[in-house]
């Protein structure tokens, strides 16, 4: 079956904006354009459509995205099974967001008494999953099941006032690294500081530090595209800067 621009909108729960945009930056382009000029879609594009607004739910940014169903190795029933495993995680998370909410009413009413450790475990279970999506396959090829397992262990295990430290880390990280890209130098003062941030950051998620570990996971933030789009997502080369600040302040630049 073939549809225009409208009916495609219509069908997908899209603007035809948004299908013209995708026309323009080359993700989903026509089938064909009819002789009245009008964007004509077939079955292929259907399919693609659907892939993309998956990868879209997932939270994977839209250049990213493309790169994925654009590449001559995209396969389409392996990424559907992918995404499948990462909705069930999905799900799973929200079934845990929703047992801590009736556990909170219960609570207020005085039917039973949580501990604090039990009100906050929907949200670190949540950063889990989310960074197992995002990341899983990448830092267990290179760190091994182990450290990753002992790593989320260690979150799991957070009290409440480390996880607020943890957070209020993250933010100054980022906001310190911001100020630090607009200088150009990786080694000054505010990249340093970005850096030694990033340690701290690292320190709470980790069971064991090292100056190697540490290096090598910057290097992986430039290597690995979805690292890559993270921290470019507002500023396109701060991935590369922050692995350059981190090379310096690990000793590792050689």
């Amino acid at each position: 079956m073939e549809y225009t621009v409208q009916k495609l909108g219509q069908l997908a729960g899209i603007s035809t904006r948004t299908l013209r945009y995708y026309d323009e930056i080359g993700i989903l382009k026509p089938a064909r354009i009819n002789s009245s000029g009008y964007r004509i879609y077939g079955q292929a594009e259907v399919d693609r459509l659907q892939q993309i607004l998956f990868y879209k739910e997932l939270g994977v940014p839209l250049e990213l995205i493309k790169e994925i169903v654009t590449a001559p190795t995209f396969d389409r029933e392996k990424a559907l099974k992918e995404h499948r495993r990462q909705l069930l995680d999905k799900r799973k998370q929200l079934d845990l967001l929703i047992v801590n909410v009736e556990k909170t009413i219960a609570e207020m009413e005085g039917r039973i008494k949580m501990t604090d450790k039990e009100k906050f475990e929907g949200f670190k279970q949540q950063l889990l999953d989310e960074n197992e999506q995002k990341y899983g396959k990448e830092i267990r090829e290179k760190y091994g099941e182990d450290t990753v397992n002992k790593s989320y262990e260690k979150l799991k295990n957070m009290t409440q006032e480390e996880y607020d430290e943890v957070t209020r880390i993250a933010n100054e990280l980022y906001a310190t690294l911001a100020e630090a890209y607009k200088t150009g130098d990786p080694a000054g003062e505010l990249a340093q500081k970005a850096a030694g941030l990033h340690k701290q950051w690292l320190l709470f998620h980790w069971s064991d530090y090292s100056k190697e570990a540490h290096a090598g996971l910057a290097r992986m933030y430039v290597e690995d595209e979805r690292f890559r789009a993270h921290y470019d997502e507002k500023q396109p080369g701060t991935a590369a800067f922050l692995r350059d600040a981190i090379l310096i302040f690990t000793g590792q630049d050689q």
